[in-house]
């Protein structure tokens, strides 16, 4: 299980955005999936939202591929 940070450039960002940034997925429309299928965590809990605003210091998982917001 690697874990690595992704910077960004202001002080939050939603997490469809960073989905995409962190190349965790490839399409806004993949994004969505994700999320309603549940396959999305923030810091350990399940996230439904694509909205939700992450901050610095955040953790997101999806299929088991940890990514931290920098």
């Amino acid at each position: 299980m690697t874990r690595r940070t992704v910077p960004i450039r202001d002080d939050s960002i939603r997490l469809g955005q960073f989905l995409k940034l962190a190349d965790l997925i490839d399409q806004g429309s993949d994004a969505r999936q994700a999320i309603i299928n549940g396959q999305v965590r923030v810091n350990g809990e399940v996230e439904r939202r694509r909205g939700r605003q992450l901050t610095h210091g955040d953790e997101v998982e999806v299929r088991g591929e940890f990514v931290a917001v920098g």
